[in-house]
């Protein structure tokens, strides 16, 4: 695109606070509006609010017009990450209006996708682009208050009265005032700490938060306070039915800055912003004059961008990483009042991230495993991690959605939580239950006991939605219990069907394991015939977690080659240590250095990271293909927190490594 060829905009979403992007892109220097999308191009007003644009029937319309290069997207919160996806699919260059998305979750699949296809993705907030701020960075970093110490900030109005049809009262619209207006004082917060630490914007390293949440379950008003780790406290607050000051404060150790009205900077249309500075008994006025239009700034913000060939606005703009961020802060901030949004619920999120049904694909490899009536993919999805069904729901949507079927889920993953997710995940789907391998774990210490199985299981078929696992492991071993009663304890679940498959042991000796496949021989019980134990290039020195067992040394590989049984590895890449995150003189992380560092790992970490050059990939890449390449049945479990760290993980699936390659990775 050359530097003087306008950015052809268009508009999904006409309402009023299109009307007013609409009103900053006419008054831009780059930008001309050329098309609005809607659903009902018979309603009053498009035109005359939107003069001199074509009126286009449905939001595809738009996406498949060549004639739009880039894409503003305003329509209710619940549908920016869905629009946002499918416009960058399209090939459209996207700017949304805040929040990109409901969660920062969401917005990481946001910016993934606008990743994978190169266009720009912005999230819309205007004041971050306008001179003031950037002015008020510039005060902040020359010191002229000292040490800054506290910053309280606000945005909030008042509706008057509780209105059900509103948008903001709508639990099911995201409604409220933590997602519409929060964002915007906990934006400057962190901009002001990071500005304070010579940094683009800083995370906070605790959040809190309280808030009055009305009849429809959505805040009314609610405030924050935010930590960060220079010691700056920020208190920050928002309403729909509480008219605040809204004036930032930024207090230092000399003086303190105030500013009216900050994201509103110096006026729709122009006019003079003031930055107030009071210091030794003095006040002084910092005016920052602007003519334009206070949306033009964002509009040529973006229009600039996409002209260079960048893909996210430039400091102080929201960057991806500053806004995933933002989106961190009030993450937690309802999470500490307890506000979850109907559609983040399975009962209503019951498609992926972009609308669209869930479908089962092909592209993950599968293999035969012995006493499993079906195949089971290469891999096996772990996602304990994951706060909620929303966050987790991006995840396992996209496994499945890659070919991926086999599921590792535990009796004590987030107490129970993991469970719940996949019971919800699977119905909600409408997942045919005959197309999933699922493993189930119990009897984890201190309950480590036979009669703890059946008891653990009614449980975990229950969160599970489902009357039968298809692997089952006993989670750890008790060797003060004879093998045998936790054999028999097993193969009662077997005979009552609610083990459909094989069962076994995770974090299992090989001495206990080849006693109770003596035991179940000699008494006619069904035998253990798979483990889950550690396995990986690196091995592991000394247990992650108590009771932990790893089945990587010379010793193990000898043994697995014989009885050939599956092993569902666990830490398969390492958990980091084929990662920038280690290295011979890295000694930040405390669980790497303890676990993972000797010579020996580190002499295959050198060769994984030679082989990965070679091939262009990255040695985590390598550790994984390491696996899978072994002459006996390992099927590594993954557990990435993002889609793109999913994804990433799925690409080393197509390195064939040959016998001689993992021999000499293993030196």
């Amino acid at each position: 695109m050359t530097s003087d060829q306008p950015i052809r905009w268009g508009i999904i979403g006409p309402g009023t606070i299109a009307r007013t992007f609409a009103d900053g892109v006419a008054h831009s220097r780059t930008g001309k509006l050329v098309a609005i999308a809607t659903r009902n191009p018979s309603k009053p007003g498009l035109e005359e609010n939107f003069p001199g644009a074509r009126i286009v029937e449905g939001y595809e319309a738009l996406l498949s017009d060549p004639e739009v290069d880039a894409v503003y997207i305003s329509v209710p919160h619940t549908g920016h990450a869905e629009w946002a996806i499918k416009a960058a699919r399209a090939g459209k260059h996207i700017l949304v209006e805040k929040p990109i998305a409901l969660s920062a979750y969401d917005a990481e699949a946001v910016y993934y996708e606008a990743k994978k296809a190169g266009v720009f993705a912005g999230e819309a907030f205007m004041y971050r682009v306008h001179p003031q701020t950037e002015k008020l960075v510039e005060l902040i970093k020359s010191g002229v208050i000292g040490t800054v110490r506290i910053i309280r900030s606000s945005f909030g109005f008042n509706m008057g009265s509780y209105r059900p049809e509103h948008r903001l009262f709508a639990n099911d619209t995201a409604g409220g005032g933590i997602l519409d207006v929060g964002g915007y004082p906990v934006s400057m917060a962190r901009l002001i700490a990071g500005a304070a630490d010579g940094k683009a914007f800083l995370e906070p390293e605790k959040v809190s938060g309280v808030a009055h949440l009305g009849e429809s379950g959505v805040d009314e008003w609610a405030s924050a306070v935010l930590k960060f780790p220079n010691e700056i406290i920020a208190e920050v607050s928002c309403s729909i039915m509480a008219q605040q000051d809204n004036v930032l404060r930024i207090i230092g150790s000399e003086g303190r800055i105030e500013v009216a009205d900050f994201w509103f900077a110096s006026g729709h249309k122009g006019g003079v912003g003031k930055i107030e500075i009071f210091k030794g008994g003095k006040q002084e006025t910092v005016e920052v004059k602007e003519d334009r239009w206070l949306y033009s700034f964002e509009a040529d913000a973006a229009g600039d961008a996409i002209r260079a060939g960048k893909t996210e606005f430039s400091s102080p703009g929201m960057s991806w990483a500053d806004s995933i961020a933002n989106l961190r802060v009030l993450d937690q901030w309802r999470a500490s009042v307890g506000l979850e949004y109907g559609v983040e619920k399975a009962a209503k999120r019951t498609t992926n991230i972009a609308g669209g049904t869930v479908t089962h694909g092909s592209s993950i490899p599968r293999r035969e495993i012995p006493g499993i009536s079906k195949p089971a993919s290469v891999v096996t999805l772990g996602f304990e991690f994951f706060p909620n069904f929303a966050a987790a729901s991006l995840t396992l949507d996209s496994f499945y959605e890659a070919g991926g079927n086999t599921f590792d889920t535990a009796y004590v993953y987030g107490a129970g939580k993991t469970e719940a997710i996949f019971g919800d995940w699977h119905t909600s789907r409408k997942v045919p239950r005959e197309e999933i391998v699922l493993i189930g774990k119990g009897a984890h210490s201190p309950l480590c006991y036979p009669d703890m199985i059946a008891k653990q299981l009614d449980q975990s078929l229950a969160r599970l939605k489902t009357d039968y696992v298809d692997i089952y492991f006993m989670h750890r071993d008790n060797t003060d219990v004879p093998v045998g009663e936790f054999v028999d304890a097993m193969d009662t679940e077997v005979k009552r069907g609610r083990i459909r498959g094989i069962f076994g042991g995770s974090n299992w000796t090989r001495a206990r394991f080849d006693e109770a496949i003596a035991y179940a021989e000699k008494t006619g019980k069904a035998a253990p015939a798979a483990l889950s134990n550690n396995f990986s290039l690196a091995e592991m020195l000394d247990p992650i977690w108590a009771g932990c067992v790893a089945a990587s040394d010379d010793d193990w590989k000898t043994w697995l080659n014989e009885k050939q049984i599956p092993n569902f590895a666990w830490s398969s890449q390492g958990r980091g240590f084929f990662t920038d995150r280690a290295g011979r003189d890295k000694r930040d992380d405390e669980e790497i250095v303890r676990v993972w560092y000797s010579e020996r790992n580190f002499g295959r970490r050198d060769r994984a990271i030679e082989l990965a050059n070679k091939l262009g990939r990255n040695p985590i890449h390598i550790a994984l293909a390491y696996v899978i390449a072994q002459p006996f049945p390992v099927i590594p479990l993954i557990g990435p927190r993002t889609v793109a760290e999913l994804e990433d993980s799925l690409s080393a699936l197509d390195i064939r490594l040959t016998p001689d390659q993992v021999k000499w990775l293993e030196g």
